[in-house]
């Protein structure tokens, strides 16, 4: 409780100096941020604070950083080996990553019977007006950290199961582009519609990583490596409403 209270209070305090700059600087675009995704087995909620300069001729460029929590639930959700990347992938080379084979031999995973992780991250942000009332953008989460519920898990390897009594999430959270990166990140692809000059409505699509670290089980790879990391990737719909500064 006392966390989120803080959580809360520093939200607050952003936009309190948010509103301040923005009268001082119209060049900028400031906002909270609310919203709700859902996808197989789980759902999210997710409060942000974005600050955004435009740029170019026309400032119809976003371009900003931002903060945001992230709560991310949902029943039995299977988690696969996070890497490390040289597993997983078939080459590693970061960015053009996304675009690299699964190693799916590799791969062991942990049910995660009860999950729900909180990520606290500082985000980076891209975005386009195309006019006073519509625009599209990018969000990422970028580094941070994760709090949640400890759960049990099942964990299958090799044809063989075994159970994890205190799986819980990952702590440290970095943004290294695909299966090089640590812990539960967030990104959204979204386009978004000023209903006037305060208050605007988003539909999202969501590309979610939330990661377990087990408690007692662990897979040994075939090169020996000891891993303990397990992600679930996750492709979710939903909706956001902003309020602008």
């Amino acid at each position: 409780m006392k966390t989120s209270v803080i959580i809360l209070a520093c939200f607050l305090g952003c936009a309190h100096i948010a509103q301040a700059q923005q009268t001082e600087n119209p060049k900028m675009n400031q906002f909270v941020d609310l919203a709700g995704t859902i996808g197989k087995s789980q759902g999210t909620g997710a409060l942000s604070y974005v600050h955004n300069w435009r740029v170019g001729r026309k400032r119809k460029i976003e371009a900003g950083v931002g903060a945001r929590l992230t709560s991310a639930g949902g029943a039995k959700l299977i988690h696969t080996t996070a890497g490390p990347a040289r597993l997983t992938r078939t080459f590693t080379t970061p960015f053009i990553i996304f675009f690299a084979g699964q190693k799916t031999e590799n791969w062991d995973t942990l049910t995660v019977q009860r999950p729900f992780v909180n990520a606290l991250n500082v985000t980076i942000n891209l975005g386009y007006d195309f006019n006073s009332k519509l625009s599209a953008g990018f969000n990422i989460d970028l580094v941070g950290a994760s709090f949640g519920r400890h759960s049990s898990s099942v964990f299958q390897s090799n044809g063989q199961t075994r159970t994890d009594p205190d799986s819980k999430p990952t702590v440290f959270n970095l943004l290294l582009t695909g299966d090089h990166d640590k812990g539960s990140l967030n990104s959204e692809f979204f386009l978004k519609y000023y209903l006037n000059q305060k208050w605007g409505v988003r539909a999202i699509y969501q590309f979610l990583f939330t990661e377990y670290t087990a408690g007692t089980v662990r897979q040994t790879a075939p090169d020996r490596t000891v891993i303990d990391r397990f992600r679930n990737k996750a492709n979710n719909f939903g909706l956001g409403v902003a309020y602008r500064f």
